[in-house]
């Protein structure tokens, strides 16, 4: 016993060692673990996503439609154009933009024929048609889909699905078996058939009937016919399987396996460029009877949200309210970077990688970013690869000097950003719906009035508040670098303008009150003494919209005129310009292809919403006789001195009827990250990311350097903590050494009067 007792010193005198240095201990641990992890504290993807070839993007705008056939929007647009492959693409390098093939062996053969489908030659009088056969490259493959899964017996496995078989079914990536099969013509001739059906509503079709011989007549056979089986099935278009396969169109016709031609009206040089779009693009039957079992559309698992391509990429989450995201297609076939084409001035590292096969990214993950100062930091931080500038960042970002010009500024530059600046073949306008008994029609009155508005709307001011500068007024619908844009005085608008000292001077508030008195309007007030009242729809509803909607308020108050605003989601947005429900609006146009065909269709009236059931383009409504008679003759043309005369003339009419007030042509700005690769404009093309490269180490490097968290003050705290329960444990060691003493002398004691 008395052994026993002597040990207990030398346990305190341990204790009392190991106590200071327990708590260097743990903060040691912690510092080694918090740098451990320091790199993915505030990293939005895994680690492992990092350091592969992944390109980190964001959407700002939730895709509404994934259907090639109805999509025609750019946000929807980026997506598509990975997965899905029309015959032609731009050529990704070369200037002025170039046509290549992309699904086909080679360009297309083009004869031209007469009434009796005999050969004549390009000039011929009797000319009737251009007949134009496309051969497809042998060998391409659909991405794996559960369309073309079958069983031991050739029977598809999942075109007649249960409820039981579909639960747990979230995207057609939870299906067990993927299969795939060749592309084939009839997949080409089948997409045209599905264009032709008015219940798939694609903005296109009356744009094409002119052209596609048979076109018009199909579509109304087999819409009508459609329209009767719904009937007859009591079903709904949605869930209803109409096989197109067994009606054919006149001037589309399957030749072979890999052949197929495509009959045009008269001579029609521009429809080329349409062959580059998601329009024109392959669909296979199986995937349309796949999507169109109830089961799947009750879950929303739809051509509309799960595309089925060839392209570089497919997708593999579709989640529009978080992320979208593809993955390289194992079945995509070889093909290599551009070995030539470069423009001269051009970066000569774009041709780095010529001849290298594609796609070097791996997969790209497009995140929901609703305002652009998250986005913005996101970029500063690398955690996007690339992003646009908004004016809230433009200063950090960009320094203009005195003659205007734009470069990086030195932070951007120590980090080794770079930037494209180019005008955007786009205009971005401000419409008046045609339509509408106030602010429609085409009246004197009704003119002046759309006319004073367009004086009040200050582009200048906006370009300069709200882009930067980045931008130039619009004087009409096509925008530099087409054909029949005129700069200097032969291209003003002279409702708006007036040539001054050698330059556009826009016409003074005097001028617009004065036509606004005109219009029936004197001081903004009506016949009934009320102030005139307009209704602006937009789908800018975000806090950085609200400077800009002011500001719009504030150019009619000048006319005193008030405008009420009526905000909502884009989705809504759109149906509202196509249902024809809205007054006044604002929306832009990309050009699809460089013509000012693409440009001027905004304005013809047979694409009017509402001479097109809502499926047409042109959203104004504007429908002036004499500008339609002379698109018909202008859309054809080759681009010769009088096909300009007849362009001026046409933009001389809309001028003055004002249904757009023009708005402005957009220059883009893009920064990007030293570890992107092979990035060049062409704003044309839109299936460009198999070109893109990616350093994943650099970007691995650089995050961890830019985003080293401060640990510091955790050690801090932590020490603090620590440091405060220091009396506490000192108290409770005195206790216990108390207690201790006291047993052992206790013990002693006894020991003592055992003795005796």
């Amino acid at each position: 016993m008395a052994n026993h007792f002597n040990n207990l010193p030398a346990r305190k005198n341990r204790l009392s060692i190991v106590w200071p240095l327990w708590p260097f201990f743990l903060m040691f641990l912690f510092g080694y673990l918090s740098s451990a992890v320091a790199s993915n504290w505030n990293s939005p993807y895994r680690s492992e996503q990092v350091a592969s070839p992944t390109l980190f993007n964001a959407f700002s705008q939730s895709p509404k439609h994934l259907d090639p056939v109805i999509s025609y929007n750019s946000n929807e647009w980026a997506i598509l154009s990975q997965v899905y492959e029309p015959p032609l693409q731009y050529h990704y390098l070369k200037r002025p933009y170039a046509l290549e093939p992309l699904t086909l062996d080679k360009m297309p053969e083009i004869r031209y024929l007469d009434n009796t489908r005999q050969v004549v030659s390009a000039d011929s009088k009797a000319l009737a048609f251009t007949e134009y056969v496309f051969t497809l490259k042998q060998g391409i493959q659909f991405q794996p889909h559960p369309a073309f899964s079958k069983d031991e017996k050739g029977a598809f496995l999942y075109h007649n699905l249960t409820e039981q078989e579909v639960d747990g079914i979230d995207s057609v990536m939870d299906f067990k078996s993927l299969a795939t099969r060749e592309l084939q013509a009839q997949d080409y001739v089948y997409a045209i058939k599905r264009m032709a059906l008015r219940q798939n509503h694609s903005p296109v079709l009356d744009s094409m009937i002119p052209y596609i011989d048979g076109l018009e007549a199909y579509s109304k056979s087999m819409s009508e016919r459609l329209k009767t089986e719904l009937k007859t099935q009591k079903a709904s278009a949605k869930t209803y399987f109409f096989d197109l396969n067994q009606f054919d169109i006149d001037g589309v016709q399957v030749i072979d396996r890999y052949r197929y031609k495509i009959v045009v009206k008269g001579k029609y040089p521009q429809f080329l460029y349409w062959l580059t779009m998601n329009f024109f693009a392959p669909i296979p039957w199986e995937a349309e009877a796949f999507y169109k079992q109830r089961v799947l559309v009750e879950k929303n698992i739809t051509l509309d949200t799960s595309p089925v391509g060839t392209g570089a990429y497919y997708l593999i989450e579709n989640n529009p309210n978080k992320r979208m995201r593809l993955l390289v297609n194992p079945n995509y076939r070889v093909e290599y970077y551009p070995e030539d084409g470069l423009v001269e001035g051009a970066d000569p590292s774009l041709l780095l990688d010529a001849g290298k096969p594609l796609p070097f990214i791996k997969e790209v993950v497009y995140s929901l970013e609703k305002e652009s100062v998250p986005l913005w930091n996101k970029f500063l931080q690398g955690y996007y690869d690339a992003s646009g500038v908004s004016s809230d960042s433009f200063d950090q970002a960009v320094a203009v000097s005195s003659t205007g010009n734009l470069s990086l500024t030195p932070e951007m530059q120590k980090k080794g950003i770079q930037f494209l600046n180019i005008v955007q073949p786009t205009v971005m306008y401000f419409a008046f719906n045609m339509a509408d008994p106030i602010v429609g029609g085409y009246s004197e009155k009704q003119q002046k009035l759309r006319q004073a508005l367009s004086i009040a709307l200050h582009f200048e001011e906006y370009i300069s508040i709200f882009l930067n500068g980045r931008g130039e007024v619009a004087q009409g619908p096509i925008p530099p670098g087409i054909f029949g844009y005129q700069e200097g005085k032969a291209g003003l608008n002279p409702v708006v303008y007036d040539w001054k000292e050698g330059r556009l001077q826009r016409k003074s508030i005097e001028v617009a009150k004065q036509l606004l008195a005109q219009a029936g309007y004197p001081n903004g007030i009506g016949s009934d003494g009320k102030p005139l009242t307009l209704h602006y729809d937009t789908a800018a509803t975000g806090p950085d919209s609200q400077s800009m909607l002011n500001w719009y308020r504030k150019q009619f108050a000048q006319l005193g005129v008030e405008l009420v605003i009526r905000a909502t989601d884009y989705n809504r947005f759109q149906d509202k310009v196509r249902k024809a429900k809205v007054q006044l609006f604002s929306w832009g146009w990309n050009a699809d292809y460089p013509d000012p065909e693409n440009f001027l269709f905004l304005l013809y009236g047979a694409n009017a919403t509402i001479n097109t059931n809502g499926s047409g383009i042109n959203g104004a409504n504007y429908d002036n006789p004499e500008f339609n008679a002379l698109f018909q003759q202008m859309k054809t043309m080759e681009n010769t001195p009088e096909r300009l005369e007849i362009i001026q003339k046409m933009l001389s009419i809309a001028q003055q009827d004002a249904p757009w007030a023009w708005g402005y042509y957009p220059k883009s700005l893009s920064l990007y990250h030293s570890w992107l690769h092979n990035v060049w404009p062409n704003p044309l093309a839109n299936n460009t990311i198999k070109y893109r490269r990616i350093d994943a180490k650099e970007r691995a490097e650089k995050q961890a350097q830019w985003n080293v968290p401060a640990i510091w003050p955790f050690i801090v705290v932590g020490l603090i903590v620590l440091l405060s329960f220091y009396p506490l444990w000192k108290a409770y060691r005195r206790r216990q050494e108390a207690v201790v003493t006291a047993q052992k002398e206790g013990f002693e004691n006894r020991s003592y009067q055992g003795k005796f």
